[in-house]
């Protein structure tokens, strides 16, 4: 039997770190690229190997590839930066595109036997409403909007164009990712630490295709076997207005739900102050020029041809929101609902100790 190595770049992010753990939970052998100095490598299985890299130095990257004679090794490459700024960031085109050039330029040279590359349906040319988007075979960065959407598109077609010169590469497209596991700040993750904490009072009008982060994995992994080279897969799950997110969230939390819904038109004229206010604070913004578009985009894309090639699968969303829930509670990041009320109720004794002192 041929023993496989699975290298995973990425491996400290939100998904790379769940195929990293879905994978090291069914036995099988991983080395995680991780940046140096990146304190979430902690959180990887004891099992992986970590081997500190940047995909945008190839140079360092070699003993990353490395592996004995005769052993498989399969390339998962999901790091990426995911940019909702309205800035221009070097940054994000230096990771998207000339690190997936320099990790497709090593898969060639050291002659791995598979690479699935995480791109994006950003990377997709949006379709009028009401059309559903399926997987194309050429992508153009002048036919999608945002830079994000640009880089994902110019790396993709670089790994295409690698696959008709030979290199086994399959590409997956996965929508909003969302999850248990997210460390960082995802925009429906914050958005949801932001409602069970009080924080949120009001939504906008507009959706988008969220899907789980372990589903993502799986879809990834059974690429990695039932993939076809050439070949693209949406990974996605179904649309949710926001509305409907937050009546999963008073659903699954208890909480009252959120009522009030901002136009369209007054959320993107208030983007600027929104990205403004939050870069003072050194967070990331949950609405910006860029997100607003994207929720006012057509998200209804199609993940047959991945059920069907893949064996892919998604769980029900309130499944999701109740996981990330519990996970989040765990790490200390949402206050428990009990916790709240007590606190709010010693607010009120002490307020009316304060007032009985002054009149006595």
């Amino acid at each position: 039997m041929v023993n496989t190595l699975y290298l995973v770049t990425g491996a400290a992010g939100h998904l790379g770190s769940t195929v990293v753990r879905e994978l090291c939970a069914r036995g099988q052998r991983v080395r995680a690229l991780v940046l140096l100095g990146d304190q979430a490598a902690a959180y990887l299985p004891s099992e992986a190997e970590i081997y500190y890299g940047d995909v945008t130095d190839p140079e360092g990257l070699a003993g990353f590839f490395a592996a004995p004679e005769g052993e498989r090794r399969i390339v998962i490459h999901a790091a990426g930066i995911v940019s909702i700024a309205s800035r221009f960031d070097p940054k994000v085109q230096r990771v998207n595109v000339q690190g997936t050039k320099n990790v497709v330029d090593l898969c060639m040279q050291t002659g791995v036997d598979k690479l699935v590359h995480v791109s994006s349906v950003h990377a997709i040319p949006e379709l009028p409403h009401g059309q559903t988007v399926t997987e194309i075979s050429h992508f153009d960065p002048d036919k999608v909007v945002g830079l994000y959407a640009k880089t994902k598109a110019e790396a993709t077609q670089y790994v295409l164009d690698a696959a008709s010169r030979g290199l086994n590469a399959s590409v997956v497209h996965p929508s909003g990712i969302t999850g248990p596991y997210d460390r960082g700040r995802g925009h429906l993750t914050q958005l949801l630490v932001d409602y069970c904490n009080g924080s949120l009072s009001a939504g906008v009008h507009g959706g988008y295709d969220f899907v789980d982060v372990r589903d993502v994995a799986s879809g990834i992994i059974s690429c990695c076997e039932k993939g076809r080279s050439g070949e693209c897969y949406i990974l996605s799950n179904r649309y949710f207005e926001i509305g409907e997110l937050f009546e999963i969230f008073s659903k699954v939390t208890g909480r009252r739900r959120i009522k009030t819904m901002l136009p369209m038109w007054f959320a993107k004229s208030t983007a600027g102050l929104s990205e403004l206010y939050y870069r003072l604070k050194k967070q990331p913004p949950l609405y910006t020029a860029y997100s607003l578009y994207t929720l006012s985009s057509n998200a209804l894309f199609s993940n047959q041809k991945a059920r069907r090639e893949l064996d892919y699968s998604t769980r029900p969303f309130d499944q999701t929101i109740a996981d990330t829930l519990l996970w989040l509670t765990e790490l200390g990041r949402i206050r428990p609902q009990d916790e709240k009320k007590s606190a709010g109720g010693r607010k009120k004794i002490s307020a009316s100790r304060r007032r009985k002192q002054a009149s006595s």
